[in-house]
Parts: structure tokens; sequence; C-alpha cells
């Protein structure tokens, strides 16, 4: 699923970089790379999950702009207590439209709360490139 992940992102013009787990996405943040995006599932490998990723990361990089991915329903997550109610969450499996438009939504975001979500599979970080070539913009 990543693979697949990082080939739309990068045909919709996004560069993608991307870690296996919440550690490796800190030793990429902490190691001064840019990025626009955190996108990351809800359920990751490792000690951490997507919330608790995006909480710590924001607590680097603030304010930070947030998209998470589970193949469990919004209902699903939201009510467990994975992520907090008006989170962004594209649910699996989704088509390469649905990943343009709510990355759109994500980075359109007028102020980045800080997060309040998840548990991850997979961490991408996403720098913004060509964002006006999305949707024809």
């Amino acid at each position: 699923m990543r693979t697949s992940a990082i080939t739309q992102l990068q045909s919709l013009g996004y560069k993608t970089l991307w870690a296996a787990n919440a550690a490796a996405a800190f030793a990429i943040a902490d190691a001064g790379a840019q990025f626009d995006l955190l996108f990351t599932d809800v359920i990751m490998p490792g000690k951490m999950n997507g919330r608790q990723l995006a909480e710590e990361m924001a607590k680097r990089r603030s304010p930070l702009k947030v998209l998470f991915t589970s193949g469990y329903t919004e209902d699903a997550v939201v009510h467990h207590g994975r992520l907090g109610p008006g989170v962004l969450l594209l649910v699996k499996p989704y088509r390469k439209l649905e990943l343009a438009r709510m990355l759109r939504t994500a980075l359109d975001a007028a102020d980045a709360r800080p997060a309040r979500i998840a548990e991850p599979i997979t961490a991408s970080l996403l720098s913004q490139r060509n964002h006006r070539r999305l949707l024809g913009k």
C-alpha cells in the first residue's frame, strides 16, 4: 500500500519522503527535512501510532498539517478513540482523485491545530510542489 500511495503522490506533483515508522519519521524531521504535510496511516508498526506520531511531530514542527488514512471506517476510528472528531481522514481504499482532494483540503487549511489523533502503519512526509496543478487550480 505504501508504494501505491507514494506513486500516486508523485504523479500528483508532490515530492515525497517516507518513513517505515515513527522513529524514522522523527529522524527525517530532525535532520532538517522540509515538509508541508504529514500523511500517516492510523495504524503503524513500532511503539507509536499515527495520533501519537502527529502529536509529537507537532511539538517539533508547529503548525503541522496532517492527513490520516486508514482501512477502518471513520466511525470505527473516531468511536474507538483512535482519532479525534474533525480530523482529516482518508478511508482506504481510495482513488487518486480522492487523495488529491483530501491533500488539497489539508494543505489549504487556514490553521493547523496541534494534532490530536490515531495509530499508523506507514508514515509519509510530503513537500508541496506544483500544487496549482492539482485539481486544475
